[in-house]
């Protein structure tokens, strides 16, 4: 029964993804299809990197196009989603590799490029993605996401090395059962208007410093704005076109576990004395954790079901009687939420989703 949840999830998943790009290319529309992709980023290289770890259930053959770089790509952008559940980086890891990596290594790049020294004060090295008003992606957060190692991602190559990444991706899920000519559901990116999508470059030491915990935390105010665009993207984009007590594999796992790892994260956070939070931060974290459908959602005896989203297969906790691959979620709902059917759940986190997007996304504007 293991194998099989693990065929049915993986062959979701990638069926899902092939309707997703074939609605990227009948789309035409640049405004849309330029933010989704990194947005979803870090989605696809969580499919990939699961299922060339099944090689008991996935034919490994999905995966002889798969170069050793893309392999690692993969990976880190994978991991990545664990946020501060990272357990190489921890806090104190992220925090660092987001000065280094990325806050520092961009200005680097964009900044001081101009020989006008009065001009470099316009010099801008961040760019904000918003849809209907409402952020939803930076380029920290899409480099911090997409697994690339600055330089590679920063050099100047037309784009040949990312296009060489993507590609190998694509036969992956193209082996895995991805198509493009299917005649399946319609995805949200048929649902979404390339108008409502807005970008601005901004000066990051001026945006962060006007963000959340204020000046003194430029890193921690970063690491914050990529927990607000996940929760806003998951709550504004992915389930555009779609009914939220009835949303399917794929929609259901990405909603779930990035609310799973930006609520983890944020009461990891709040529970290290080692970064002391100013009051007003303290008051506006506490607002996002202290509600029931929080509690409901990261109690740790739901750990497993997170688990099995991420990883694809069953964990010990599961009764195989009666897990119905008919089923939402494959029947697994009622066994870790016992109060709960699938749409009731669905709706459950679709609320904690719209409330904890909200709350962040007003917590940012505080300072």
């Amino acid at each position: 029964m293991n194998d099989d949840v693990i065929k049915a999830g993986v062959a979701s998943d990638a069926d899902y993804i092939g309707r997703l790009f074939r609605d990227f290319q009948a789309a035409n529309d640049a405004g849309a299809s330029s933010i989704t992709p990194l947005c979803m980023a870090s989605y696809l290289a969580l499919i990939l990197h699961e299922a060339k770890r099944k090689p008991q259930a996935i034919n490994p053959s999905a995966f002889d196009g798969f170069s050793a770089e893309a392999e690692e790509v993969c990976a880190r952008a994978r991991h990545s989603l664990k946020l501060f559940e990272d357990t190489r980086r921890h806090i104190d890891g992220q925090l660092q590799f987001f000065r280094d990596e990325i806050l520092d290594k961009h200005s680097d790049h964009f900044l001081g490029n101009t020989w006008l020294w009065f001009a470099q004060k316009w010099e801008k090295d961040l760019g904000l993605f918003t849809y209907e008003g409402t952020l939803v992606s930076t380029s920290h957060t899409a480099a911090f996401h997409l697994g690339v190692e600055t330089k590679k991602l920063l050099q100047e190559d037309n784009g040949a090395y990312m296009l060489g990444i993507m590609q190998q991706l694509g036969r992956c899920f193209l082996a895995l059962g991805a198509r493009l000519d299917t005649q399946g559901g319609k995805t949200f990116v048929h649902h979404l208007s390339g108008a409502d999508v807005r970008a601005v470059d901004v000066r990051a030491s001026t945006y962060y410093a006007q963000a959340f915990n204020g000046g003194a935390t430029l890193a921690i105010n970063g690491v914050l704005t990529d927990f607000q665009v996940r929760m806003n993207f998951i709550d504004k984009m992915i389930t555009a076109g779609a009914d939220i007590r009835n949303l399917e594999y794929t929609v259901f796992k990405i909603r779930y576990v990035t609310l799973y790892q930006v609520l983890l994260s944020l009461k990891i956070l709040k529970e290290d004395p080692r970064y002391p939070l100013s009051p007003s931060s303290t008051i506006a974290l506490e607002t996002i954790l202290d509600s029931d459908a929080v509690h409901v959602i990261t109690d740790s005896a739901v750990r497993e079901f997170r688990n099995t989203l991420m990883h694809y297969n069953l964990l010990r906790g599961a009764d195989t009687t009666k897990v119905d691959l008919t089923q939402p979620i494959f029947g697994l709902v009622p066994q870790y939420f016992p109060a709960y059917d699938f749409q009731q759940l669905s709706c459950l986190v679709d609320t904690c989703i719209r409330e904890t997007a909200s709350a962040l996304n007003e917590w940012a504007s505080s300072v």
